[in-house]
């Protein structure tokens, strides 16, 4: 993406310390929070409930280009709401979540605060396969022996995420 500056932010942007600029793409992992969204799904949310309670209404030009991106790729992506967390999601918390009619959960994109805010997603952890509370904080989970063959599967899969997720963000960016 030569056009485009890419800023590590970290778990629930911890490490920004910069500003975004008037566009933003959020990219990165979520948590799913339906049953029917396996490992892999792509999330491309048209709004993205905020820790404060409020709805973020996603840019609709962004959100089109992200999805023409993924199509290209011949991935279809799902459309439905995003919830920021500022804690991992688990148990009765995304059924809950669920029934209310969110996706996925991230840590980063209701924080945003940008004119124009996308977010491109790929869920990693499901209801079926949750991730320990202590992930919140990776270099204390590693510690953890209860967590390493959490660990080994993160390792596994989420490179194809990010994968996915770049691969995405660049189709959208060529087709713009």
């Amino acid at each position: 993406m030569p056009q485009a500056r890419v800023i590590q932010t970290g778990i629930a942007l911890e490490r920004n310390d910069e500003a975004l600029g008037p566009i933003v793409v959020s990219c990165g992992v979520a948590g799913g929070l339906r049953a029917d969204l396996s490992t892999g799904t792509l999330l491309v949310p048209r709004e993205v409930r905020r820790p404060s309670g409020e709805t973020l209404q996603c840019d609709p030009e962004l959100v089109d280009l992200l999805a023409a991106g993924a199509r290209a790729l011949g991935v279809e992506p799902v459309f439905d709401p995003l919830l920021t967390s500022l804690e991992i999601v688990s148990g009765n918390a995304r059924a809950r979540w669920a029934a209310r009619g969110y996706a996925g959960v991230d840590m980063e994109t209701g924080l945003l605060d940008a004119p124009r805010v996308a977010a491109v997603r790929v869920v990693l952890d499901t209801p079926r396969r949750e991730l320990s509370a202590d992930w919140r904080v990776p270099m204390v989970a590693i510690l953890k022996p209860w967590n390493w063959s959490q660990a080994l599967w993160m390792a596994r899969e989420a490179p194809a995420a990010a994968a996915l997720v770049a691969r995405v963000a660049a189709a959208a960016q060529g087709i713009s």
